[in-house]
């Protein structure tokens, strides 16, 4: 039997060229795409065909604790992008897994909206989504 590590600390997020820190504990990133790589048609005498989408859009969600400065940055971002027609607020995105394989990779990705805020007796999250129109991906193992 193989033993394998996975280190949270190893996991490399980059997004406009920040580095992304002050995570949240828990789930601090995930990254979903938006539609199925396939899509199946049966008919009534059962002969089926799959058709394959072109879709390679995603959503990724980054939960920051709401004392991270990258909340600052990121704020700075989202109202460089909503306040210039030529859409400044457009970067590269990036997450590895340097404790393993696992790779996600975007030329172009925004911010959707600004994060939920709140306030109470704890520290709270931020969760911010991004969007990207072409996700390059590989969900790997660890070594």
């Amino acid at each position: 039997m193989t033993l394998r590590t996975y280190d949270p600390d190893d996991v490399t997020l980059v997004a406009f060229g920040i580095p992304i820190s002050g995570f949240a504990d828990g789930t601090f990133v995930s990254v979903e795409f938006n539609e199925d790589s396939f899509t199946l048609a049966v008919g009534t005498d059962g002969d089926a065909c799959r058709s394959k989408t072109s879709n390679k859009s995603a959503k990724m969600t980054m939960t920051l604790m709401q004392s991270s400065w990258t909340n600052d940055l990121l704020s700075a971002v989202h109202a460089l992008d909503i306040l210039t027609p030529s859409g400044d607020g457009i970067g590269p995105f990036l997450m590895k897994d340097n404790s393993g394989r696992t790779l996600f990779a975007a030329e172009k990705c925004w911010i959707t909206k600004m994060p939920t805020t709140t306030f109470s007796r704890e520290v709270e999250s931020r969760e911010w989504v991004l969007e990207t129109d072409a996700m390059v991906a590989h969900a790997g193992g660890n070594t």
